[in-house]
This record gives structure tokens, sequence and C-alpha cells, in this order.
């Protein structure tokens, strides 16, 4: 059955996407997945390679733990809006890597006194430096990493250089190749950037160490998350599938429900989009996030 297409956003990932990830963080084979959810093997493949079967998904759904109608929303392109950015303060930079992949990093700065902060690195800074030449942005008194997949930290020798900024890693975060000095910090550290305040938030799972930076003092709250939520989906996990979702409903979208979310790869969205239309989250899935979790005396 062919879906309709409607209010197109370019997301990092689509329902098969979706469900491949639910699949490998639950650890369940093709042949598992086929045989729970009452589907051929061949089809369930299909579906992950970008097959948008209404009724396969609907019978995948509940296996995975996903919200059949947030899934089938992600499949025909139902995207909300993306919400809009802080007056002033905030920026977002998309570069590319690999084939046809993207990457972003932000940079947050204090409109008052123009210092900044960079967030993670993307993997070349040329936009990055002229916005902050060309809006007087300076100094840049940090940068802070999500998570030291190379992806978001291929531009980090550059930035160090042209800044002179401190770079900011989580301790549980290993980096054994960094090409500069890292500062490490324990969760639940804080920084101040001119009037702005960055508050670290584990959100360990994709990584050991990843954090969540949320800032204070723009016109609206922001967390710059990483690979921890992306908008309608998540960085992938093998083995720490349940600590990421945890960890990412606790401390991500508990925040209030209009805090723009960065996320590493894709658009910007918000608590109150992700509670509603991503599969991993929305309420069906949570539910039986919650049923399983307390069978297993969590």
């Amino acid at each position: 059955m062919n879906m309709e297409m409607r209010n197109p956003v370019l997301l990092e990932d689509n329902a098969g996407d979706v469900v491949a990830k639910a699949q490998r963080g639950l650890g369940l084979d093709d042949a598992t997945l086929a045989a729970l959810s009452g589907l051929p093997e061949t089809l369930v493949y299909a579906v992950k390679e970008g097959l948008l079967d209404p009724d396969a998904l609907r019978q995948i759904a509940p296996v995975l733990e996903l919200d059949i109608d947030a899934l089938l929303g992600l499949a025909c392109h139902a995207w909300p809006s993306v919400p809009a950015m802080p007056e002033e303060g905030f920026a977002r930079f998309s570069t590319p890597f690999g084939q046809g992949l993207h990457v972003n990093n932000f940079l947050a700065w204090s409109p008052a006194t123009r210092e900044a902060a960079i967030f993670d690195t993307g993997t070349s800074p040329g936009a990055l430096f002229t916005f902050i030449r060309e809006r007087g942005i300076a100094p840049v008194r940090a940068i802070f990493i999500t998570h030291a997949h190379h992806d978001h930290v291929a531009a980090l020798g550059e930035l160090v250089v042209a800044t002179g900024a401190k770079v900011w890693l989580s301790a549980r975060e290993p980096f054994p190749s960094a090409p500069v000095g890292i500062c490490p910090f324990d969760a639940g550290a804080s920084f101040p950037i001119g009037d702005l305040l960055v508050e670290t938030l584990d959100v360990c799972g994709h990584s050991p160490g990843q954090t969540a930076f949320l800032i204070t003092g723009l016109s609206r709250r922001v967390i710059v998350v990483g690979d921890a939520l992306f908008a309608g989906s998540m960085g992938g996990c093998s083995g720490t599938y349940h600590e990421q979702r945890c960890n990412t409903a606790a401390r991500i979208l508990s925040q209030a429900p209009d805090t723009l979310i960065a996320p590493g790869h894709g658009p910007v969205t918000s608590p109150a989009i992700e509670w509603r239309h991503n599969p991993v989250f929305a309420k069906k899935a949570w539910h039986a996030f919650q049923l399983v979790r307390e069978q297993a005396g969590a």
C-alpha cells in the first residue's frame, strides 16, 4: 500500500531506520522479529530497507515497543513544523560527512557580552568562523563535546587553534587520540558563558559519557543533546538501548515542553513534539516500555 507524503521535513531517520534501531536495541534478529510479529522474514527486512507497508508496521510496532500512530506518521512524513530558534544567541551549523550524511554543531553566545561557546565541531568550521566574524562574537570561552564519535569532533584541532578555547568532555567518555588537551568534567558540572549558564546532564547510552548541555539565559531554554535523541528517533545503541531511553526521557524530554532540543543530526525539535510524534517515546511506546521494566523489576 502506498502512503501519502505530506509536510516533508528532512529528518535523520525514516520509519525503517527507527524499526532497525529498535530491533538492534532489543537484541532481536530478523527471524525472531518475524516470528513475534507474524510476518515473513523477507518482509521484515524490506520494511527496514524502506518498504512502507502500513499493515506490516502495525504488526511490528508492538513487538518493538514503538507507538504505531507515531510510526505511521513518520512513514508518511507527517512531521510538525520545526520549532523557532531563539531570537538571538544560538545558531546551528550542518556539515557533511560520509555519503549523503550531515552532522550538526552549535554556537551559543550572550547577546549582551558576545562571549560564546561551541557545542561539538562538525567536520568543517568555515561557516562557523564566518558567522562569528560577521556577528562580532568573541571570545569563544569553551568548546563542549557531547560525545567523542568522530563526526562530532572532526574539526576539534582547527577550532582550538582558531579560538584558544578550553575543550570540555565528560570524564566518562573515552577519547584516546585527542589532538588537543581535554578538560574532563563530572556529571552535574555547570559553566557560565557571559550571562548564560551551561549545565551538564548525563545522558549516556549511545556512548559511555554522552552529555546533554542545557543552556539558560536566552529567550528560550535550549538543550544540546548529541545523539541521545533525534527528531523522531534516537541514536543507535547496542546493549544500552533501555539505558538510553530512560536517560533521554528523564533528562531531556522532562524539560519544559517548549525547550528547544538541538540534536547531533537532523532538525531541532522540542519535548512536546517528541512525546507526541517520536515512535520511541510517544504514548503507546512509553507505556509498553514502562510495562516491560515493571515486569523485569527495574
